[in-house]
């Protein structure tokens, strides 16, 4: 199936993880299973979750301000518990937090996500087997399997049927245009029947598109946290959290600064990414302060820069400018990204098509520029003249390549 258009144009989107979890400002799930927080006092927060002050509409207000396409919210992280009036297992809010999110995001143009754990570490039948391959000897989570002579493909099969129930739920009630799947290292492919949970999604959303954690059906590759040195070939997107949690958690104030988190944006898409930047909403449904502040900068930086962010490809690759690129569609505008304040002229190398003017970006002014040295076949440099200090953003400047055709670029030695 070919990808959608509008996810590799999308550049960004908004993660959004909310759940119980945010009541003690625990770790999602993991809190539990590792034992940093007992079970009992974890599952207490079911009961003392409000949701009172969530506001779907104000959380879709917001995320389009960032200049998002799109967001996925956790439905149902590993502990289980679903932010839907689910009619299969009895963890659940007691209400539907999601068609309202549904409904906001496309009353905004925002495209709808859903992530989903493959894994349930509360449910009765999931800890009833073991990935193939697994060694006898590696310690058991009790949550997560059973030693070899105990398990119980009956139970498995119960856990699969309660699966695709919650699953046909999402799909059936809020047509998501994303699923974004998580858990499936625990598993194999074909414990987890990928193929048919594939094809129960496309029945009733047939252009959906997939992470790459549904492993043979994934549509995209999903790097976590940690940049890339080398872009991944083919659509990707990098999950990024804005301070060092998924979820809120009360003592977490280690924010990323508003120039870092356009770093990350600028050097995403320059590789032919998307940036899923996420964020933890408090118990009561609304999104940190500090963590508005950097959407909504983030936001104006884009709007100032739009013509360098949608629509356009991956740019140069490493050694040709210092610093991210991308390209037009048309493959006729290069948009150069330039982080410091330049102390002299700027150099591209390895550019074979003419350039007909640079511009910068968002004041129009044009630099002067001269290509210098090159012998047969291998390119001189491109020096452009570095723009004068009004016509610098604060957090990164844009410069506009115009070729006189299609881009080229030189990526031999040179004549030896």
């Amino acid at each position: 199936m070919a990808m959608q258009p509008w996810f590799t144009d999308a550049k960004l989107g908004i993660f959004v993880h909310w759940g119980i979890y945010a009541v003690d400002g625990v770790q999602e799930s993991w809190s539990f299973y590792d034992d940093v927080v007992p079970h009992e006092r974890y599952m207490s927060q079911l009961e003392r979750f409000t949701g009172a002050r969530y506001d779907p509409k104000a959380w879709a207000d917001l995320f389009a301000r960032a200049g998002a396409r799109y967001a996925v919210l956790t439905s149902r992280h590993h502990d289980g518990v679903a932010l839907w009036d689910t009619a299969y297992g009895d963890l659940h809010l007691g209400k539907d937090y999601l068609g309202p999110y549904a409904e906001a995001l496309r009353d905004k143009g925002l495209k709808v996500g859903l992530y989903y754990s493959h894994s349930d570490w509360n449910h009765p039948d999931y800890a009833s087997t073991r990935k193939p391959g697994r060694p006898p000897e590696q310690e058991d989570n009790r949550y997560s399997e059973v030693a070899a002579e105990d398990e119980d493909p009956a139970a498995w099969e119960r856990f699969i049927a309660y699966r695709d129930g919650q699953v046909r739920e999402l799909a059936s009630r809020y047509r998501p245009d994303l699923m974004w799947f998580d858990g499936e290292w625990e598993r194999s492919e074909e414990q987890w029947r990928i193929p048919e949970l594939a094809a129960l999604v496309r029945s009733y959303v047939p252009d959906v598109v997939f992470n790459a954690r549904m492993l043979g059906e994934g549509d995209y590759a999903t790097p976590e946290q940690g940049a890339p040195v080398v872009p991944p070939q083919g659509p990707w997107e990098l999950c990024l959290t804005i301070n060092d949690s998924w979820g809120y958690q009360h003592h977490d104030h280690n924010h990323k600064s508003l120039a870092q988190l356009i770093r990350y944006f600028t050097e995403t898409i320059g590789g032919g990414g998307n940036l899923l930047l996420d964020v933890g909403p408090m118990e009561d449904g609304t999104v940190p302060r500090p963590q508005v502040e950097r959407l909504e900068g983030l936001g104006e930086w884009i709007r100032r820069h739009a013509e360098a962010v949608h629509g356009t490809v991956r740019g140069l690759p490493a050694g040709h400018h210092y610093g991210p690129s991308t390209l037009s569609a048309d493959r006729r505008t290069l948009y150069l990204t330039l982080f410091d304040v330049p102390r002299a002229e700027i150099g591209v190398r390895g550019l074979a098509t003419q350039v007909r003017r640079v511009r910068v970006v968002g004041s129009g002014t044009e630099l002067g520029h001269r290509v210098v040295g090159g012998l047969h076949e291998a390119v001189g440099v491109l020096w452009i003249d570095p723009p004068s200090a009004a016509d610098l953003d604060p957090y990164a400047t844009v410069l506009a390549v115009e070729l006189d055709g299609e881009l080229e670029l030189y990526r031999g030695s040179g004549r030896s």
